[in-house]
């Protein structure tokens, strides 16, 4: 995900969410995977689409306030994820509401190993304290099945059923009167919110912050920037514009 798509994700929740025509909302991927997450060889400090202040764990505010407001949309938004649902991928798809999986689908969170904290830290109430703290220490990838047992997802169908298994119980969800659908998903949040559950996602950023002063994880998001800068004036030269 680069900015310029994460801006078009946005928009057409907010459009389904305005539409008085549609009851619940089906987020997929298109090609092979759910979502591999964010596209770290775009410049993601550019053209963000909507704004959050610079300073320390400004990425991880950022992503956290979107997610949020994936989380508030008055109207149940699915994730229906095949392949991966990696880093930024896993956290899209656990701000929604409800998430089902093909029997082949694999939930990661890799830069829990080597770079910082995850951005939308909603684990403990999805998946309770011990297997968020499984999760979360060894960074380890979980596969459908295991995703369903612990809480992550809903369900998982095969491959092949789930495009018509997520619409057919789209299709259910639909036909309760919309105005109830989004009484009742905002008190299933608000039974989460009053466990402290907003105020320790928000507050999961700034220990970011204090992962990114870590020396091991410094060294790498110093590579990882030059890395980015250079794919940024090799693209910038490409197109015959100069490079810095």
């Amino acid at each position: 995900m680069d900015n310029v798509l994460r801006s078009e994700l946005f928009a057409a929740l907010e459009a389904a969410d305005r539409d008085d025509t549609v009851h619940v909302t089906i987020l997929r991927g298109a090609g092979s995977c759910f979502s591999s997450g964010y596209d770290l060889s775009s410049d993601l400090s550019a053209d963000r689409p909507y704004h959050t202040p610079d300073g320390p764990a400004a990425w991880a505010h950022h992503v956290t306030k979107g997610w949020l407001w994936i989380w508030d949309l008055a109207k149940p938004v699915i994730a229906q994820v095949h392949g991966y649902a990696m880093a930024g991928g896993s956290e899209l798809a656990a701000a929604c509401d409800l998430v089902y999986l093909a029997e082949d689908a694999t939930i990661s969170h890799p830069v829990l190993r080597l770079a910082g904290t995850p951005d939308f830290a909603v684990h403990p109430w999805l998946v309770g304290l011990r297997n968020a703290m499984e999760m979360v220490l060894t960074g380890d990838p979980v596969d459908a099945a295991e995703a369903v047992r612990m809480g992550y997802a809903n369900r998982c169908f095969p491959a092949e059923e789930l495009d018509d298994r997520v619409l057919d119980l789209a299709e259910r969800i639909a036909g309760v009167p919309s105005g109830l659908l989004q009484i009742n998903k905002r008190w299933v949040h608000r039974a989460l919110e009053a466990m402290g559950a907003r105020t320790a996602i928000r507050s999961v950023p700034d220990l970011q912050g204090l992962a990114q002063q870590v020396p091991e994880v410094r060294e790498l998001l110093g590579n990882l920037t030059d890395q980015v800068k250079r794919t940024a004036a090799e693209a910038r030269m490409d197109e015959g514009a100069p490079s810095d």
